[in-house]
C-alpha cells in the first residue's frame, strides 16, 4: 500500500505545504487537496507541486458542476505538467446543498455527467479534436449559441495522455460506474470488514484487462497504549455527514451506515442533528464504528486495521495523523505497511 493524507478545509495552506514537504521525506506518497465551498484545490495543488519532489498530488474532490469537462481536463494537464507527472484528477459530484446551494446549478444526472466527463478528459489529454453529444455538446449546437463553435484540441501537450482519474463515490450504481472506468476510487467511512458486503457487486463490474483500481481508504491514527480516547474526536464529523449532509431521504451518508448495519443510529444522529441537537448527534455515533473507521490504538492494533484495510482491497492508506508530531506518525505507520 501506498502512504497517503489529506488537507484539510482550513488553515494556512503555505504552512500544509510546508507541512507536506517534510512529510515527503517520511515516506508520504500521496496528498490530497479538498476544496467543498473553501479555497480552490488546483490553486493549493499548483502551490504543493512547487514545494515538493516525488509526492503525489490529488484533488479530493472537484465537485463535477464547477467547471466544464474541459477546463477540468486542462486543469489537470497543467498540474501534471507544474508537478512532472505527479497530479491525480480526483473528480465527485457533491451533493445537492453543495451545488445548488454554492454554485448555483441543477444537481441533475449525475452519473451520466460523471462518465462523460471522463470521457473528455481523456479525449483532451490525447490531444483529439473533441466533440461529444450527451449532457455536454461539443461544439454547442447553432441552436444554442452563434453557431459559431469549431471543434478542437488541446493546444498544448500534457506530460501524460492518461492522468488517472479518481471518482468519490458511495452508492451502488456510482460505485459500479467508477470500478468500470476510473482509475481510483475514493469511499467514505470505509470499514474493511463491511467492504465486500456492501460493495463487492458494484466493484466485480471492473473490465477484465483494466488495470486494478486503486481504492483510497483509511482514518485517523495516532498509535500508543493510551491513545483510543482520542477515536471520539471523530464523533462531530460523523455526525455532521450522517445528519447534516443532506435532507432527509437525499443522504448519501446516512444510507451507507444503514447498509453497515446501523440504521436505527443513523435515523437518530439525523433526526436529533436535523433539530439543532448536535452534541446528542454526535453521542449516538457508534463507538462500533469510531474504532472500525479509524487506526487509533497500540501498534499491534494499527498493525491488524492496516492488514484489515489490505484485506478489502485499499492501495493507498489515507491518514490522519493526530498528535504532536504527526511525521513521526506517518514514520511509524510507512514501516507498518
Amino acid at each position: 500500500m501506498r502512504l497517503g493524507t489529506s488537507l484539510t478545509y482550513s488553515g494556512d495552506p503555505r504552512a500544509a505545504a510546508d507541512q507536506v514537504a517534510g512529510w515527503e521525506r517520511y515516506g508520504l506518497d500521496v496528498v490530497w487537496v479538498a476544496e467543498a465551498y473553501g479555497f480552490d484545490a488546483p490553486t493549493v495543488m499548483g502551490y504543493l507541486a512547487a514545494r515538493t519532489e516525488r509526492v503525489e498530488i490529488g484533488s479530493s474532490i472537484l465537485p463535477l458542476y464547477s467547471r466544464t469537462p474541459t477546463l477540468l481536463a486542462q486543469t489537470a494537464a497543467g498540474l501534471d505538467a507544474v508537478s512532472g507527472g505527479r497530479a491525480i484528477l480526483g473528480l465527485g459530484a457533491s451533493g445537492p446543498q453543495v451545488i445548488e446551494g454554492w454554485h448555483g446549478v441543477p444537481y441533475d444526472r449525475p452519473l451520466a455527467r460523471t462518465r462523460e466527463t471522463i470521457e473528455i478528459c481523456r479525449a483532451v489529454w490525447r490531444r483529439e479534436v473533441v466533440t461529444h453529444e450527451g449532457i455536454h455538446t461539443l461544439p454547442l449546437p447553432a441552436d444554442q449559441g452563434t453557431g459559431l463553435g469549431k471543434p478542437l484540441k488541446m493546444l498544448t501537450h500534457p506530460v501524460r495522455d492518461r492522468i488517472p482519474i479518481h471518482v468519490a463515490a458511495l452508492g451502488e450504481r456510482n460505485v459500479r460506474m467508477t470500478a468500470e472506468v476510473a482509475d481510483g476510487w475514493h469511499p467514505f467511512l470505509f470499514v474493511p470488514e463491511k467492504a465486500a458486503d456492501v460493495w463487492g457487486a458494484a466493484l466485480a463490474a471492473r473490465p477484465a484487462g483494466m488495470a486494478p483500481l486503486d481504492i483510497v481508504a483509511g482514518g485517523a491514527l495516532a498509535i500508543g497504549e493510551d491513545v483510543t480516547g482520542l477515536r471520539d474526536l471523530a464523533r462531530p464529523l460523523i455526525a455532521l455527514y450522517v445528519g447534516g449532509m443532506g435532507a432527509r431521504g437525499r443522504n448519501f451518508y446516512h444510507d451507507l451506515v444503514c447498509r453497515y448495519g446501523y440504521a436505527a443510529e443513523a435515523d437518530k444522529i439525523q433526526e436529533l442533528y436535523l433539530s439543532g441537537r448536535k452534541a446528542e448527534a454526535a453521542a449516538t455515533v457508534p463507538a462500533e464504528l469510531l474504532e472500525r473507521t479509524s487506526l487509533i490504538g497500540p501498534e499491534s492494533y494499527v498493525r491488524e486495521r492496516i492488514a484489515a484495510y489490505a484485506e478489502a482491497g485499499v492501495t493507498v492508506l489515507n491518514v490522519t495523523p493526530i498528535g504532536d508530531d504527526p511525521g513521526r506518525l506517518l514514520a511509524q505507520v510507512k514501516e507498518l505497511l
